[in-house]
């Protein structure tokens, strides 16, 4: 959405229940029992899922604006993963197939969905995929209000449980549990959680909730063990400061972050980036850090908009042969693309022109979600 950032510096072991053998209500008896453990980013994935900009909600500027990253993303995506199109409705499917056949994309690996939505921003309303104990994939559906209820958010509240029933997948409903967007947690693949208390442990969220609930439900649901806490920024942006745009898990020993001086300029409090670059893995092992530049200039849109501010690059998404980089016609997109090559070098870095989609409020990451194999 249009200044979708609200300052400028953007920038269950479970059981079947008798209506619907396919709703896991969780079991609230068990507070501290590991019953799902979440998949890494990097781990095989079957597809991609993009919610796709529509004109329903913000006008047609702001869908004919995104159009172009969408279609980038598709291109970069289908030649080793599905890619899950959600159109919000078939005059939609049909514009969008339009599009994509215009810029040579074959339609073979992509699969459309007809869901209503609000906007573009699928890792924080979209399913959260974890393997069970007995190592089936199920869709987890957590609460997501609008970052606190800041704007529209009841269309695409619905996504994950509409999701699982399509692909008739088990969908644990954490609706009454907890509110929790997919980019305000990182996790490392090896029982490790970051985050940061202010997009979590806030009264626009979950109200009276404790850290120590929190961890429990984490622990629970995604088997996450042990925890990285910053205290994060409540009110920098809409997502009162979620870790994805600063820092991130580049595998199992690696975070990938800023160095101090941009981590102060995106507001990271100081307290933070200490404890940051003092974290340790759950066997107390110290991570390696990467650390990538913020663009050398301020973000200026196709269409000419000055920003104001710098992009991070922390804000990739890594598929199954590619990893795609926010870039912003920018010099530093070059040695950023190069930095994140090092981390990957079986996958192919693409970068993608985000500058329209960051004048709303996000990047890469913010847009996608991975489904695993």
């Amino acid at each position: 959405m249009k200044n979708l950032f609200l300052t400028v510096l953007l920038l269950p072991l479970f059981s079947s229940c008798q209506e619907d053998e396919l709703t896991a209500k969780p079991d609230e008896s068990i507070n501290t029992a590991i019953m799902y453990t979440m998949p890494e980013e990097s781990a095989p994935h079957e597809g991609t899922w993009l919610q796709w900009p529509h004109q329903y909600q913000y006008g047609i500027d702001y869908r004919n604006d995104l159009d172009a990253t969408w279609v980038a993303m598709t291109k970069s995506l289908t030649g080793s993963e599905k890619v899950f199109i959600i159109a919000y409705d078939v005059t939609e499917k049909n514009r969008i197939t339009t599009l994509l056949k215009d810029a040579g994309i074959s339609l073979s690996n992509i699969e459309f969905k007809i869901f209503k939505t609000d906007d573009v921003w699928v890792r924080d309303n979209g399913p959260i995929y974890v393997k069970d104990k007995n190592n089936q994939l199920v869709i987890q559906d957590w609460g997501f209000n609008g970052w606190g209820k800041k704007v529209a958010f009841a269309n695409c509240n619905t996504i994950p449980s509409q999701i699982a029933a399509d692909q008739k997948t088990t969908v644990v409903d954490l609706n009454a549990v907890m509110i929790n967007e997919g980019g305000a947690v990182e996790v490392d693949g090896n029982g490790t959680l970051l985050a940061t208390r202010s997009a979590i442990l806030n009264s626009n969220r979950n109200p009276g909730m404790t850290q120590l609930e929190a961890e429990a439900n984490f622990k629970k649901y995604l088997g996450i063990t042990h925890f990285i806490w910053l205290d994060g920024k409540a009110g920098r942006e809409i997502t009162d400061m979620h870790i994805d745009g600063f820092a991130r898990f580049g595998s199992v020993n690696t975070i990938v972050t800023m160095n101090e001086d941009d981590l102060l300029y995106w507001e990271v409090p100081q307290t933070d980036i200490t404890t940051l670059y003092n974290s340790k893995d759950k066997n107390g092992k110290a991570y390696t850090f990467l650390k990538l530049p913020l663009s050398k200039n301020n973000v200026v849109t196709t269409y000419s908009k000055k920003l104001g501010y710098k992009g991070s690059y922390v804000n990739y998404y890594i598929g199954n042969t590619v990893v795609l980089v926010p870039n912003y016609n920018d010099p530093n997109d070059a040695i950023a693309n190069q930095l994140i090559q090092t981390l990957y070098p079986s996958r192919k870095v693409i970068g993608i022109d985000v500058r329209n989609l960051y004048a709303n409020g996000g990047m890469i990451h913010c847009v996608t979600q991975q489904q695993p194999k």
